[in-house]
Formats: structure tokens, C-alpha cells, sequence
């Protein structure tokens, strides 16, 4: 029979991080990486194409959105180098463990890629439980997680499901630092 511990490290070996993007979109782009003039041109393109689509409403408020969000990478980047994290980018791909039928539907079914964890060298990835966007407004800091730290909290747990259900959020977000893994 397989501890609890052993059993947590296998799946964490086995877990998969999902990016989601609109249809009207090209996978594996991040808006903040465009100079400021082109992000916010694309920004309002983008939301006036699509005034009732979720995934495009921060866009609409772009003059809001974008400071916060360069603060709140620049925190992101900062931290994950305190963790001993080597990033490979400023503006980091999003994607979240296991997948999300909130953020799939948020993102209007669109394009999915998919990368096994295993495969990314922990160098190059971080985690938080929850958006990291939205605890960044709320309280201006934000835990970041490395994939040790994952497992750790994860080692108590039966699966992913159980943990992820514990925490009483919605999914865990992935901050991939390096496209080395997506081209």
C-alpha cells in the first residue's frame, strides 16, 4: 500500500498546468510584454471587439488595469527570485494546475494548451492558490508558491482535488517564466 506521502508525490509528477485563451486570441501571449502604447491599443481593439465577453471586461478599464498589473508582476518577479526562482521574463504565461471549467468558460471555450508539470525545470514556475491578480488588489502582496512548496501542502492530501478543494479556492494559478516550454 502507498502512503499518503508517496502517493502526493506521484501526483504531483502527474499534474497538468492548462493555459486557456479566447478564440479571438494567439495562445501564448501576454499583453504586458508589448510596449505601453501597442498594450493599450490591443487593450481597447480587444474590448470594444468584445463588450460582453468576461474575459476582456479589464480591458475595457485598461488606464486601471495596466498599472496594477505591471506593479503586481514586477512583485511576482521580485518574489520568485527571493524563492531562489531564475525567470527567464518579466510578464510571466499564465496557466493553472489541472485546468478550471470557470476559467475555460471565462475564456469562451477557447484554445487549451497543455504542459505536463514534470516537464518544467522548477526554476521556472510559481504558484498561488487563487488568482494571484485579485489577492495582489486586496492586499497588496501576494504568497507565492515554488513547486516544493506545492508539494509540501499537497503531501497531506489524498489528490490534487482534495487539496485544491481545502483551500477554498477556485484553482491554483501557475506563472511560467520561461517560453522556452511553450514555443
Amino acid at each position: 500500500m502507498m502512503t499518503k506521502e508517496a502517493n502526493s508525490k506521484n501526483n504531483i509528477q502527474d499534474l497538468m498546468l492548462v493555459n486557456y485563451c479566447h478564440p479571438d486570441c494567439v495562445p501564448m501571449l501576454n499583453i504586458m510584454r508589448l510596449p505601453e502604447e501597442e498594450a493599450y491599443a490591443k487593450a481597447y481593439e480587444m474590448a470594444a471587439q468584445h463588450p460582453e465577453t468576461t474575459a476582456f471586461y479589464r480591458f475595457a478599464d485598461f488606464e486601471n488595469y495596466y498599472p496594477s498589473r505591471m506593479k503586481q508582476d514586477a512583485f511576482l518577479y521580485a518574489r520568485f527570485k527571493e524563492l531562489g526562482g531564475q525567470p527567464e521574463e518579466e510578464h510571466p504565461l499564465s496557466f493553472v494546475v489541472q485546468g478550471s471549467d470557470y476559467l475555460k468558460e471565462w475564456f469562451a471555450n477557447g484554445v487549451e494548451t497543455r504542459l505536463p508539470l514534470k516537464d518544467v525545470e522548477p526554476c521556472h514556475i510559481s504558484f498561488t492558490i487563487g488568482d494571484s491578480g485579485y489577492d495582489f488588489q486586496q492586499k497588496g502582496s501576494v504568497e507565492l508558491l515554488t513547486v516544493d512548496d506545492l508539494y509540501q501542502r499537497m503531501a497531506e492530501y489524498e489528490d490534487f482535488e482534495t487539496f485544491l478543494k481545502s483551500t477554498g479556492r477556485g484553482y491554483v494559478e501557475v506563472q511560467l517564466w520561461s517560453d522556452k516550454y511553450v514555443k
